[in-house]
């Protein structure tokens, strides 16, 4: 049912129209914006702006690609979307905007095919690619209880006793999909070896992935275990041709990493804007607030973890003129504080302060947002909580790092009491993927230490690092461990020293070590690892 929204606010307040849209993108940050069927802002990567001025709820949608204002006059909730009527600036003629909880609206029936004529491609060119090897069990039918999804296609190449693995994607899926293919590649080696039960020795991994697309794979196979062979191909589908992909020296990506700053300085400047954000919140919620300094020009307050307020210094829209720009929200969330603004942000705030608290309600969307942040400023208060050999005193939060032109951002990075660097990755839910991405950071990590860059960009100020790599800690709540994760560990280079901590599952309250498991150190680099210094 469509609830129209009243001319006047006396029925129907317009800041229950913006509570609706919030809710929803809380409850979905992966939500897509459709018009007429076509998707015009992907939520991952688009933010939005809430009004509720002269009882009107305006909208304000921007991205790289566009910029749409709305006034928002009727909502509809269907299944796992919201439907709006909205009414640009000057017109009558109500038009719609969509919400979808995500951004691939392809029906079943299209995935399938496209995924069931990838298979017949990828077999031709397999038996074409590799003489006297047979193609073997090609499937893309999904295993649930092994983890394997449908958006991969699996099989093998056998030649007498001798036997790889092949595991591919098409062009068609999604980046995080085709990511992910070397934790299921690692998944299906192991699941391969398994059922042979010796009849056969498998070799290794042969990943398949679209053209230009096999990046994220390649940067991570040199910090495998060599007990494989790791082999990765890009497939053209149109052309039917495979071509090999050199990962000797994927590990060798270009690192940067932001020179730190001076975090009270930044707060000293910002002072006046920071007592007016506080003036604004109730007493509660102004002392659990977390005041920090993101930059030397941008300020963020958050509640366990969740952003709702921040101060920018800037560029004023349209001007060469700077200012210092206060916006709230949550999530994709920046609606600038103004007089007429100031309200909606109250009523925001309230409800942060009510929901989101280790009592609070799970059903709540406020509540389950960005977990992984609330786990990350529980623990960078205390980190010795989980190991007490970490210094507590010196712990980097979002550390920004960019590799190979993507932008990454350490979750914690902090260093033992003998100075050895020590990252976190912290999962709240269940992730096949927190191995590999937690690689990902260490191997960054171990790469600017190579280059000595944390100090001479100001990270860990008169402090001596040693130079043994990384330690890396898994860090997550014990039932939200994927059950997988272990199969994943133990294919990781010796050179990677890891610990799986798992937690018990009311760490919101207090936060206690319920598993702990560890790899094997290395006193030597594996020829894996060598890959990347040759």
């Amino acid at each position: 049912m469509i609830v129209a929204m009243p001319r006047a606010t006396t029925e129907l307040p317009t800041a229950e129209l913006a509570r609706e849209l919030e809710d929803f993108l809380a409850e979905h940050p992966g939500a897509a914006i459709l018009e007429d069927g076509r998707v015009i802002f992907d939520m991952r990567s688009a933010r939005y702006s809430l009004s509720t001025e002269q009882g009107r709820c305006l909208l304000h949608l921007w991205s790289e690609e566009r910029n749409l204002v709305r006034r928002i006059s009727a909502l509809e909730h269907r299944k796992a979307s919201l439907r709006l009527e909205t009414r640009r600036f000057g017109q009558t003629k109500a038009q719609m905007l969509e919400l979808v909880d995500n951004s691939d609206r392809r029906p079943a029936s299209t995935r399938d095919a496209t995924r069931s004529k990838y298979l017949q491609v990828l077999e031709r060119v397999l038996r074409r690619s590799f003489h006297g090897w047979t193609a073997d069990g090609f499937r893309t039918a999904a295993d649930l209880e092994h983890s394997f999804g449908p958006a991969y296609a699996r099989g093998v190449l056998t030649r007498g006793t001798s036997a790889w693995s092949v595991i591919a994607v098409n062009a068609q899926e999604s980046q995080a999909i085709i990511d992910g293919i070397l934790t299921l590649g690692i998944l299906w080696l192991a699941y391969c070896r398994e059922r042979g039960e010796g009849r056969r020795f498998y070799e290794g991994v042969k990943i398949v992935v679209p053209p230009g697309k096999g990046r994220t794979t390649c940067t991570r196979i040199p910090w495998l275990h060599d007990a494989a062979k790791w082999e990765v191909c890009e497939l053209d589908e149109r052309a039917e041709l495979l071509t090999p992909l050199d990962v000797r020296d994927a590990g060798n990506v270009q690192a940067e990493l932001v020179h730190a700053f001076n975090p009270q300085s930044a707060l000293e400047r910002f002072a006046p804007q920071i007592d007016r954000v506080l003036g604004l919140l109730n007493p509660g919620l102004q002392a659990v607030t977390e005041v920090q300094a993101r930059s030397a020009t941008e300020i963020s307050f958050a509640l366990h973890g969740l952003e709702y307020a921040r101060i920018r210094h800037g560029l004023a829209p349209g001007s060469f003129a700077r200012q210092d720009l206060i916006t709230f929200g949550a999530g994709a969330n920046e609606t600038p504080l103004a007089g007429e603004t100031a309200s909606l942000f109250q009523e925001l705030t309230q409800r942060l302060f009510e929901h989101r608290q280790a009592s609070g309600s799970r059903r709540n969307p406020v509540f389950r947002l960005q977990p992984e942040r609330w786990l990350e400023s529980a623990l960078r208060r205390d980190i010795g909580e989980i190991e007490p050999m970490l210094r507590a005193d010196i712990v980097y939060s979002q550390v920004p790092a960019f590799a190979a032109g993507d932008r990454g951002m350490l979750d914690l990075l902090t260093v033992t009491r003998t100075g050895r660097l020590a990252v976190l990755e912290l999962k709240a839910d269940d992730s096949l993927h927190l191995p590999l991405q937690a690689l990902d950071y260490w191997s960054r990590v171990r790469q600017l230490q190579r280059e000595n860059a944390f100090q001479t960009h100001g990270y860990f100020p008169e402090m001596e690092l040693s130079d043994e790599p990384p330690l890396l800690y898994l860090v997550a709540p014990i039932l939200r461990i994927h059950p997988s994760t272990d199969v994943v560990l133990r294919h990781l280079s010796p050179e990677v020293q890891w610990e799986l901590i798992g937690l018990n599952e009311d760490w919101r309250a207090r936060r206690r070590v319920i598993l702990r498991k560890r790899g094997l150190a290395v006193q030597a680099h594996t020829p894996s690892a060598q890959m990347l210094r040759s």
